[in-house]
């Protein structure tokens, strides 16, 4: 019997024009990221994100980043995007992610915590965890990494790695930490909040490349 092959998730995220949404949908990503918070460079508003929604083929889904968010803002983003997936980056309690009856991603900023997996625990509901380079309360998207041996070898929860991750070092992250699926932002950026479609296209090949050679 043919032993299956892994493959590591892609999600691209802060996209904020419809070109970039088809474009990455073209290259196999699994999902696009729509950041939902105002402070934010690459906030978008809820027209454009409801243009981009009705757009997505099937099987690529559309995940929604906020970060210490009003309920009023989240219902507004809830209902008027329909998104596949709420992803969390601040503060709120499990009961605040809970609420919205949506499958949910918890960030973890690993600049301010040393214990990843304990951190999780209090989110057992979460349908995986975002492991950021930034510190509580900032945002990510800095294009830093951290160190990935903080991450413990026994993280029993689907695993999403973001910080820093480009077209030259996701292979090297992909072999080393063996993540559920990898998140991008700035590493495929031209400049600040434009997204770049050759970068985007070798960030995903790399991963695709170094999934097979596993």
């Amino acid at each position: 019997m043919m032993k299956p092959v892994a493959r590591t998730r892609i999600k691209i995220c802060g996209i904020s024009e419809i070109a970039d949404a088809r474009l990455i949908t073209q290259c196999g990503a699994d999902s696009i990221g729509l950041v939902f918070h105002a402070r934010s460079p690459r906030f978008i508003d809820i027209e454009t994100a409801s243009q981009i929604r009705d757009g997505m083929p099937a099987f690529v889904t559309v995940t929604a980043l906020l970060m210490d968010e009003t309920e009023a803002w989240v219902r507004e983003v809830v209902e008027r995007i329909r998104p596949d997936c709420l992803q969390f980056h601040g503060s709120e309690s499990p009961e605040f992610c809970e609420q919205w009856n949506l499958p949910y991603i918890k960030a973890i900023p690993m600049g301010s915590v040393d214990d990843a997996e304990g951190y999780a625990r209090a989110y057992q509901k979460a349908q995986g965890f975002l492991l950021d380079s930034n510190v509580a309360g900032r945002q990510g998207g800095s294009g830093d990494t951290f160190d990935w041996s903080k991450i413990p070898s026994s993280f029993p929860y689907p695993l999403i790695l973001a910080g820093g991750l480009n077209p030259q070092n996701v292979a090297e992250a992909v072999t080393r930490v063996q993540p559920w699926a990898v998140d991008v932002s700035s590493g495929v950026e031209s400049s600040r909040a434009v997204k770049d479609a050759g970068l985007i296209q070798q960030f995903c090949k790399e991963v695709f490349r170094v999934d097979c050679e596993h």
